[in-house]
């Protein structure tokens, strides 16, 4: 028998042993694990999901891992799959710990890692800025050396999560005199120390996912710098193309889509017109066409492929869902759900509006597409009168 032959086995006895019967039950009879789990419920399960090392199975054993190989690894998914057992903290595994792997030390690891993994410290991301969201480098976040720390002074926004987060990673100008890009230094900040400003931004279907964060004079010990001085557009490297995987959907290793279900959810659904059949079929084939490409491109520039295909497929198949519907689409009743804004508001159409975030996040489609002309096609790159001028001569 050979060790993804023996992987598989012990995940399914580990299975057996510990996740609940009624997940199990659901998951044998073909029926959405949400049916019998609320969120609060695997929240508070998840911490043995954590301290078995299938959250990150390639990850070393210290950190929370099994030291396995990639190929094991989807072995062992194959097997926890039907129990939809995600992964908590997505922007700490997918964000913080890419950065703490390739440029982080044996340290900062240790002291992170762990608890990333089992979901005691959540993380998020303080990188795009009123004026640098495309052009992130061009950020004016500011940070000045104060012995052994850091002052850090500055607004960021769009960032999701920040509101329930205790951690983010963040890049900020440590010197201004230089090119854009080699001035800025990348920070691990404590969301709970002094100085620390969160304020909710509201979805249009009433939900909170992104906030502003301000940042006035807020003291970081120099341990809590990841790279050297000057070096943060580099590490802030390994964080983007990180986020790009994680928002690439399925065969990716990161989340399968943020808004809606996917297109087999159409495919259950009975259809008489050919045209319409036509058309959720040929979004299925784009899903799984995508999915296999996720699983040969990984890593680097090769994620914005996923992550350019996965964000306008996403906003085509939420929109076939939405005209499936017909005019129950088109209104909700909010009274249905105590009143708050957008409860009353079917999943589906809220899975389409969510959607149309998808080419903005991770990155925009646009900035994507230079992405993989630039550096994975090796065209030339835009012209720039202002290249390897200091930042602070370049006009904003």
């Amino acid at each position: 028998m050979n060790h993804a032959s023996v992987a598989a086995d012990e995940a399914l006895a580990w299975v057996d042993a510990t996740v609940p019967k009624p997940w199990r039950d659901a998951a044998a009879a073909g029926r959405p694990i949400r049916e019998v789990r609320t969120f609060a419920e695997y929240e508070a399960w998840y911490p043995t999901f954590a301290a078995s090392g299938y959250v990150v199975p390639t990850w070393p054993k210290e950190y929370g891992g099994l030291d396995v190989d990639v190929a094991i690894a989807r072995q062992i998914e194959a097997v926890l799959a039907p129990y939809a057992l995600g992964r908590l903290n997505p922007l700490g595994l997918n964000l913080c710990a890419p950065a703490l792997f390739a440029h982080g030390t044996e340290e900062q690891r240790l002291r992170f890692l762990p608890s990333i993994v089992d979901n005691t410290e959540k993380w998020c991301q303080l990188f795009s800025e009123p004026g640098a969201g495309s052009d992130l480098a061009s950020l004016a976040t500011r940070a000045v050396r104060d012995g052994d720390d850091w002052r850090i002074t500055g607004q960021k926004v769009w960032t999701t999560w920040a509101h329930v987060s205790d951690w983010a990673v963040c890049v900020a100008r440590t010197n201004p005199a230089v090119p854009k890009r080699d001035g800025i230094t990348y920070f691990l900040v404590e969301l709970h120390a002094p100085g620390v400003t969160v304020r909710p931004l509201r979805h249009i279907t009433g939900e909170i996912d992104f906030n502003e964060v301000f940042l006035d004079n807020v003291r970081v010990p120099d341990f809590q710098r990841v790279g050297a001085e000057g070096e943060g557009w580099k590490v802030a490297g390994a964080t983007l193309s990180g986020e790009r995987q994680m928002v690439s959907g399925s065969g990716s290793g990161g989340v399968d889509r943020i808004g809606g279900s996917g297109a087999d959810a159409l495919l259950s659904r009975r259809i008489d017109d050919p045209v319409i059949r036509d058309r959720i079929v040929n979004l299925w084939a784009e899903e799984q066409i995508r999915s296999w490409t996720n699983r040969r491109l990984r890593g680097g520039p090769l994620t914005s492929i996923g992550k350019v295909h996965q964000g306008d497929l996403n906003q085509r198949i939420q929109l076939a869902a939405v005209d499936l519907m017909a005019g129950h689409a088109m209104a909700w009743d909010d009274s249905v759900a105590n009143g708050a804004y957008g409860d009353g508001l079917d999943r589906t159409v809220k899975g389409m509006l969510r959607s149309r975030a998808n080419t903005i996040e991770g990155g925009t489609t646009e900035v994507n597409k230079n992405v993989i002309g630039e550096r994975v096609l090796g065209l030339p790159r835009e012209p720039d009168p202002y290249k390897g001028a200091p930042w602070k001569d370049v006009p904003r």
